[in-house]
């Protein structure tokens, strides 16, 4: 019989995207997504389209903040892997309505605490966020370093819901792992990211804003190499303290708790300039900018390291930039005619 894993936010982004592996490797999958409109719903409805016609899928439609409607679609799929990746996400978005951050990352986060509390998966899996890391200046960014100075709201929501997690994992005993994403990339990606807008911006023949007058640098994350680490950390379940036996260098590993924090980046921080001409070089041409200040709660570099996952899993993400940009340029044209 075919484990079942519950995912959230399975019309988003990277939702699609894990949802679409776990129904290759033959996992029943129910995906619950409240469509919402922060970026074009017929983008999402065409993920959740492509879903629907595969089977071992079931959507629901419905909110996290509906405690009521959660829960329900929770108790109903019975899985035994929960994976939360729907979130108000964007961090200048937060800027703008930082409310919705409350409602979806916080209020929604405890209704699905509350959800998994009930069901007791083997394993409950959390998306969280680089952001967390906020003003740390040591590079790369390890998952023991400290992440008590967030940025913005949107970094802070995600901080509490590891904290939240942790909480429930210790009062509950729910194996839990949190995942800290870098800058994630790829096919079918949202529309906020800055690869998406700079390609949409250079085929319409528009200038693209280049923030901090390009001196910046990101993890830039593969998709595809961000729901295979998932996947595999799928397997990797927190154990009890009194289970946990001698602790990996660097864990992260509660001393009071089935719980662990894990990045999932590329190890490899790219310049925005050398990202932009990877962009140029896909498109076939070169791109007009327009040079800006640094935006208010953005930070000049971020970089993973990798080695937790890659002790717990045996992999490191590790997809070529100019490559997944070729590819998510490639989708583009196809999927907007262009």
């Amino acid at each position: 019989m075919s484990r079942t894993v519950f995912v959230t936010g399975s019309a988003g982004f990277i939702g699609f995207h894990l949802a679409r592996l776990l129904l290759d490797e033959g996992f029943r999958v129910v995906g619950y997504d409240g469509m919402t409109d922060y970026y074009d719903v017929e983008l999402k409805a065409r993920r959740q389209q492509q879903l629907s016609q595969r089977p071992g899928f079931h959507g629901v439609e419905a909110m996290l903040e509906d405690m009521d409607a959660l829960s329900r679609a929770v108790a109903e799929a019975r899985p035994d892997v929960i994976v939360h990746l729907a979130a108000q996400a964007g961090v200048r978005y937060s800027l703008e309505n930082p409310r919705a951050y409350v409602e979806s990352n916080l209020v929604g986060s405890f209704n699905l605490l509350e959800a998994a509390r009930e069901a007791a998966p083997a394993h409950l899996m959390m998306a969280s966020t680089s952001s967390v890391y906020g003003a740390n200046r040591q590079l790369p960014f390890r998952e023991t370093d400290h992440a008590d100075h967030p940025l913005t709201l949107y970094a802070a929501t995600k901080k509490a819901n590891e904290a939240m997690a942790h909480s429930y994992a210790h009062l509950w005993g729910i194996p839990t792992t949190m995942f800290r994403f870098f800058t994630v990339y790829g096919p079918w990606g949202r529309p906020d990211m800055a690869l998406f807008k700079f390609v949409r911006a250079a085929l319409a023949g528009e200038a693209i804003d280049v923030y901090n007058h390009g001196d910046m640098a990101r993890d830039f994350t593969h998709v595809g190499d961000l729901v295979r680490g998932i996947r595999l950390l799928m397997d990797v379940v927190p154990p009890a303290p009194d289970d946990a036996g001698p602790p990996l260098d660097g864990d992260t590993l509660s001393p009071v708790a089935p719980h662990r924090t894990v990045n999932i980046g590329n190890g490899n921080m790219v310049r925005l300039g050398d990202f932009i001409a990877a962009i140029e070089a896909a498109l076939g041409f070169e791109v007009a900018k327009n040079f800006m200040d640094m935006q208010k709660g953005d930070v000049p570099a971020t970089w993973a390291s990798s080695g937790l996952l890659h002790d717990l899993t045996g992999f490191r993400p590790e997809t070529d930039v100019a490559a997944g940009v070729r590819e998510f340029v490639d989708w583009y044209r196809d999927y907007y005619r262009v």
